[in-house]
């Protein structure tokens, strides 16, 4: 099938706003087209993921590409658009099983090497891949961010490859469980995170350093 459908979000101040990334490929000259009111970043896209394609050992196919980033109105920037287009010309072009794809929604920005990058506002993409039921997956940078989200579950990812070897191989993507940082220790009170009240502050330390007694009042 030359035709394949994945799940993004695009970034709008505080929400992450459903895009569905077609991508088509036809007969005719060579290309890669992008369409749908992609920003700059969008549109250079195309040559990260092309680097990212063939240095992660697939083919990029010499075929007519053609991409769309639905709703058109909705503006898109940022590299965040990266992974799905790259994992869409890969189903599109059967290098990759599409039939799963449709339960994922997938953000993230490729290196020329085939490396995920992190993009921004990782926590309103999970809140709304909540809610629509589709577990997320993203790059291993944002998986921490993306897990204080309660009932959403995340596949972290190092590399455009490691995804792809779990969809081509059928073997579930490891879900990241959020670590819990340890309880900061309870360190006593310090005079210098008192603001003003020098005097007072001066006479204190008079005390403590001659064990003199002190009596303050007001």
């Amino acid at each position: 099938m030359s035709l394949a459908v994945l799940y993004c979000r695009a970034r709008c101040g505080i929400d992450a706003p459903l895009v569905t990334v077609e991508v088509h490929l036809a007969n005719g000259l060579p290309g890669l087209s992008i369409v749908g009111l992609p920003e700059l970043a969008v549109r250079e896209s195309k040559d990260r993921v092309r680097g990212a394609l063939l240095n992660s050992r697939f083919e990029f196919p010499a075929r007519r590409t053609t991409i769309n980033l639905a709703p058109a109105d909705l503006p898109k920037e940022g590299g965040r658009f990266d992974l799905p287009i790259a994992l869409g010309i890969l189903a599109a072009s059967g290098q990759i099983p599409q039939q799963a794809l449709c339960a994922f929604e997938f953000i993230g920005e490729l290196a020329l090497s085939g490396e995920l990058r992190p993009v921004a506002g990782a926590l309103p993409v999970a809140l709304a891949a909540k809610q629509a039921g589709r577990a997320l997956v993203l790059p291993s940078a944002n998986a921490a961010e993306a897990a204080l989200v309660e009932g959403v579950r995340i596949h972290a990812a190092g590399s455009l490859l490691e995804i792809c070897d779990h969809l081509i191989s059928g073997r579930q993507m490891p879900v990241y469980r959020y670590q819990a940082s340890p309880q900061p220790l309870h360190t006593p009170a310090d005079l210098a995170d008192v603001r003003g009240q020098e005097n007072a502050k001066r006479a204190l330390e008079i005390a403590a350093a001659g064990a003199h007694s002190i009596l303050m009042i007001g």
